[in-house]
């Protein structure tokens, strides 16, 4: 299956690069990570086109097949507009339609350099500050349980990171992370930016602009990049942010989702 959208064929890279299994079936993509398996979207399907008559009971049977033990339902569609797919089969699926905007820059803005320390995240003590960080930005997980999702989430950019397929970007405030983000590449002319996050503390102070400024210059330098590409909730303030440093909006991406 060839995939048309930019948001889903940067986030195939990006879970690629991180270890989890990408496998065209054919008539669909199916996404599995081993590590994360309560990772709704590392662990889904990418069907080519927006549901039409017959495909939401289609869709869900072959969902359940492919991940017998999962508690969710995600699948992703293959569209660059925002189409889901007929009312009635979303219905019939019983998945909610979740529609990002997908942006992409040749180059960035340069913002005003920071007060803030600017540097890569290497050592244990970064990522634990990362993980602490993500609690800020958040909320702490409320159980033990439910503290492996974002460990694991943080486990996997640092094996991306010490793979060579991407790097992290922090500030630093009297030896504290009060910001960082992430942006990986494999190499062949895009990038995608991952979880830009910044402590409630020390947001509206430029932190973020200068972040995503020297992510892109490193991308361009040491991996090649031309593009670089961020997903963001059109309803959110970010978007906002990533317009104005010189994001221009191009795609729309279709997640169907649900609790099972």
């Amino acid at each position: 299956m060839d995939v048309t959208s930019l948001g889903f064929r940067t986030d195939l890279m990006v879970l690629r690069l991180g270890g989890s299994e990408v496998v065209d079936a054919g008539d669909c993509i199916v996404v599995r990570t081993p590590a994360n398996p309560t990772f709704w979207w590392g662990n889904f399907l990418l069907v080519p086109e927006p549901f039409g008559p017959g495909d939401g009971k289609r869709w869900v049977d072959r969902f359940r097949r492919e991940f017998p033990d999962a508690s969710h339902r995600a699948i992703g569609v293959d569209t660059v507009d925002g189409a889901a797919g007929l009312p009635a089969e979303l219905e019939a699926a019983g998945v909610e339609s979740d529609v990002s905007v997908v942006l992409t820059a040749p180059s960035l803005v340069e913002p005003p350099e920071s007060p803030f320390e600017i540097r890569m995240l290497i050592t244990p003590d970064d990522w634990q500050q990362a993980y602490s960080l993500r609690g800020a930005v958040y909320g702490e997980p409320e159980s033990s349980e439910a503290a492996m999702f974002p460990a694991r989430q943080i486990d996997a950019a640092r094996t991306l990171t010490e793979g060579g397929h991407a790097v992290w970007i922090g500030a630093i405030f009297d030896g504290q992370l009060v910001a960082s983000l992430g942006i990986v590449s494999d190499g062949r002319g895009l990038a995608r930016f991952q979880s830009v996050e910044t402590h409630p503390d020390f947001r509206r102070r430029g932190i973020a602009r200068r972040l995503l400024y020297d992510a892109a210059t490193y991308a361009a330098n040491e991996f090649a990049a031309t593009t670089t590409v961020i997903v963001a909730d059109p309803d959110d303030h970010a978007i906002a942010l990533y317009r104005s440093v010189g994001f221009a909006d191009t795609e729309r991406q279709v997640r169907l989702q649900a609790a099972r």
